[in-house]
C-alpha cells in the first residue's frame, strides 16, 4: 500500500479514536472494554480509568486463535468468563477508532451473548 494512503488511514482511525474516547470513561464498577484487532490476532482489556489499570485482559495469540470471525467469538467467551470471576457485569465498549463491522461487531455480538450488557 502506499505510504500516504496508509497515512491518511492511520490519521481517520486516530481522528476517530479521539472522538470516542473523549465521551467514553471507565470506572471499577463500569469498565472501559478496549479493543485491539492487528491483521494476525485479536486482543481485549478492561480498563479503570480512575486508577488507569487493567482489571481484566484476554490475549488471543495466547489462547492461540487469530483474528477472524470464528476465533474473536471464542476470545470473547474468554473475555465474559474472566469479566464474571471479577464480578463484573456491564461494560463500556471502546472499539478504539475501529469501525463496528467484522470482527470487532462479531466480538461484541459474541460478548452479549456471554451475558456481558454494554
Amino acid at each position: 500500500m502506499l505510504k500516504s494512503i496508509q497515512k491518511r488511514k492511520n490519521k481517520l482511525r486516530a481522528q476517530r479514536k479521539a472522538r470516542v474516547r473523549g465521551k467514553i470513561f471507565g470506572t471499577p464498577e463500569l469498565p472501559r472494554l478496549s479493543v485491539y484487532k492487528s491483521n494476525k490476532y485479536f486482543y481485549a482489556q478492561a480498563i479503570d480509568d480512575n486508577t488507569g489499570t487493567t482489571l481484566v485482559s484476554v490475549d488471543g495469540r495466547k489462547l492461540g486463535l487469530k483474528s477472524n470471525q470464528e476465533d474473536v467469538k471464542k476470545v470473547a467467551t474468554e473475555m465474559a468468563k474472566n469479566l464474571a470471576s471479577k464480578n463484573i457485569e456491564s461494560v463500556v465498549f471502546d472499539r478504539n477508532g475501529y469501525l463496528y463491522h467484522g470482527v470487532v461487531a462479531s466480538f461484541a455480538d459474541a460478548l452479549r451473548e456471554a451475558g456481558i450488557k454494554f
